[in-house]
């Protein structure tokens, strides 16, 4: 349940392998060092909370996590909830959810979670993930254009109404260096590929509004000095009242670090051929979130383009994310004084980008072309993120896509009887084919394919009971059943019970595991009798053949006879 993959990575551990891993972190350190600053300011927090998450999270995520190279820290994910949570609650109300998300996911883990997060369905994924894309850009145009406003609304209309106000404020200063940030982030690839782009953009912006003395807004003109070393850790105060409205939001937090963090995981394990251990990297994502919040920092979760950045770069163990956060504990110590100098406007300019990199538009135009169902999922949750809430989106995307299979499955044409008249459709050859036996008038035989689940019950039930002409013998052929579930049980014994009253006797034929302990559990499969249950519908009609010959059963079909 909980192995982390550094322990089991270190056994053929080489200088080689370090010396790779050592240059991947100081790289990937230097890469986190402008995101961890820019997503703390846009989720409403000071940047020193973003450097202490992403240098505690950062190491216990290396360090414990179950994949070799995951890198840990603030993501953009989290900007919405984070920012709504601090509108509504503050800081401290940040710490404590962030306290009670890190448990969340230890609880995942532990009861082995890992595997049922990867089933959020992927319209639920892309639409809330397009919609936070959207909301990091809006936050920062305040920043972007210079714009004199104090405090930026959490609701994404009223922030544009608000910007509509003072566009005639805009500073032009401060579009310039937004705009030129934007151009060297997206254009320095083409350049070199030894250093990134947002550091680059991060150097001359600043150098430039500091040699020309430019009025801009800095980090050190909104937050003051940025402090060189990290706190002492410190366990928040816990208030009922509080912890109770925190829940949902804590909730929210866990499932997007668990989804985020697996994902990066897979992605990762594409790019070095391995395979991560997604329990174990829930509990360290749970583990690195408490300790997060003591430190007071924010939710950390992996970081995709962190952890490829690192792979890119010759990472392959987690001694790469351990080094990262060491680098920016360095980074913090020595140069941490300067970046007071570092321009609002820079910081705006960069998270355009990661912005405009994370909407997954591409992903967003395939499924809008999927089934309408998962179209209305995908613009459910994508307007909901939008206008209202993410913790309100994704609970509404996941049940309404729940709802909408559930109906699917529904309304599949999964139960039907089978006459002497309907060719079966198996190959030739196979024992259980119909095609060429010859089933009496006074023998029903009933297909039920897929799950036999609450959502066919009733179907069953209805399509039983439809049948006006009351046969002797009905058989129930389940050799596409493999799943079960209490209300079918409830369904199959009412069935059952309402057959016995008219005379008629119940044979099933080829029952799987599943429901077969089903039935036995319940008490149904002594009540209906084991004789009774074939294993292929050959014997089925066999047994049925020679039960017709019965003077009792004749007996029986003559009372019921119309």
């Amino acid at each position: 349940m909980f192995r982390p993959k550094l322990f089991t990575s270190l056994k053929d551990y080489s200088f080689r392998q370090f010396r790779s891993d050592a240059t991947a972190g100081l790289i990937v350190g230097v890469v986190a060092l402008p995101l961890a600053i820019a997503f703390a300011i846009a989720s409403g927090v000071s940047p020193d909370r973003g450097l202490v998450t992403a240098v505690v999270a950062g190491f216990l995520i290396s360090a414990l996590g179950g994949s070799r190279v995951q890198i840990g820290g603030p993501t953009g994910a989290f900007v919405v909830i984070v920012y709504s949570i601090v509108q509504t609650h503050g800081v401290d109300g940040l710490i404590v959810a962030t306290l009670m998300g890190g448990c969340i996911l230890m609880i995942f883990g532990m009861m082995g979670f890992g595997g049922v997060l990867k089933f959020i369905p992927y319209p639920v994924t892309v639409g809330f993930t397009s919609a936070i894309a959207i909301i990091i850009a809006t936050t920062q145009v305040k920043d972007f254009l210079g714009l004199p406003v104090g405090s930026v609304p959490a609701n994404f209309i009223s922030q544009w109404v608000i910007y509509a106000k003072y566009v005639s404020h805009v500073s032009p200063y401060a579009l310039m260096l937004g705009t030129l940030t934007i151009l060297i982030v997206a254009y320095w690839h083409k350049i070199s590929h030894k250093l990134p782009g947002s550091i680059i953009a991060l150097v001359i912006v600043t150098l430039l509004s500091a040699l020309f003395q430019l009025p801009v807004e800095t980090i050190g003109s909104r937050f003051g000095s940025i402090p060189q070393t990290l706190p002492m850790p410190h366990f928040p105060h816990l208030d009922f009242e509080l912890v109770r409205d925190l829940v949902p939001s804590a909730f929210t937090i866990a499932i997007l670090a668990g989804i985020e963090s697996l994902l990066s995981a897979v992605v990762a394990d594409g790019m070095i051929g391995g395979k991560h251990r997604s329990n174990t990297e829930l509990i360290a994502q749970g583990i690195a979130n408490v300790a997060s919040s003591l430190f007071g920092g924010m939710p950390a979760t992996g970081a995709i383009a962190r952890t490829a950045t690192n792979v890119h770069n010759g990472g392959r163990t987690p001694v790469a994310g351990i080094v990262h956060a060491l680098t920016l504990v360095l980074i913090m110590t020595f140069f941490g004084h300067w970046a007071v100098h570092i321009p609002l406007a820079c910081l705006a300019g960069i998270l355009m980008v990661v912005s405009y990199r994370m909407c997954e538009w591409h992903s967003f135009a395939m499924v809008l072309k999927a089934p309408k169902s998962d179209v209305i999922v995908l613009l459910s949750t994508f307007f909901l993120t939008i206008l209202f809430d993410l913790t309100l989106a994704i609970e509404v995307g996941v049940i309404l896509a729940c709802f909408l299979l559930i109906q699917r499955l529904s309304v599949a044409p999964n139960i039907g009887m089978i006459t002497k008249d309907i060719m079966d459709k198996e190959l030739n050859g196979d024992l259980m084919d119909l095609k060429d036996k010859n089933i009496p008038e006074s023998v029903e035989v009933f297909e039920i394919v897929g799950a036999f689940f609450f959502g066919v019950a009733s179907t069953f039930t209805e399509t039983i009971n439809s049948i006006e002409k009351k046969p002797r013998i009905r058989i129930l052929r389940m050799r596409n059943v493999l799943y079960m579930d209490a209300t079918a049980l409830n369904a199959l014994r009412h069935v059952y019970r309402n057959a016995t009253k008219n005379g008629i006797r119940i044979l099933i034929s080829g029952i799987h595991a599943q429901p077969l302990i089903a039935l036995q559990h319940s008490g149904l499969y002594a009540e209906i009798g084991e004789e009774n249950f074939l294993a292929n519908v050959d014997h089925a009609l066999s047994f049925a053949a020679g039960l017709l010959e019965s003077p009792s059963v004749a007996a029986g079909a003559e009372a019921i006879t119309p």
